[in-house]
């Protein structure tokens, strides 16, 4: 009877921290960058520096796109008409290039950390 009650609250508690909504002040700071064939806007995003951030990221095009980045090592693919997002922990203060690989022929954009 001791084993079952302490399932059954090791239990309840597992289910309070699921049912507990988190903060506003948890929720990363949320950038959106929008790709359509081959042009992403913005171009230059600038983020806080040593801070956690979400990037949204939006394909308005007609076709396929994918989020590259070498420096920050991320890459996503999207369909078109899709959005998804990637979490970053933190940035050091520079410019990190990232560009759409399947419209290498475009110029890179960048993400500026300060």
């Amino acid at each position: 009877m001791l084993a079952a009650m302490k399932i059954a609250f090791a239990g309840g508690l597992a289910f309070a921290g699921i049912a507990m909504p988190a903060s506003a002040e948890d929720d990363p700071p949320t950038f959106k960058v929008h790709f359509s064939n081959g042009v992403v806007s913005p171009s230059v995003l600038e983020v806080p520096a040593n801070t956690r951030f979400k990037l949204e990221l939006y394909n308005d095009g007609p076709t396929a796109i994918e989020f590259e980045s070498t420096p920050l090592r991320k890459e996503k693919v999207l369909a078109p008409g899709a959005s998804s997002f990637l979490i970053f922990r933190s940035l050091d203060e520079g410019d990190y290039a990232f560009f759409d690989d399947f419209h290498a022929d475009m110029p890179p954009a960048r993400i500026t950390a300060r």
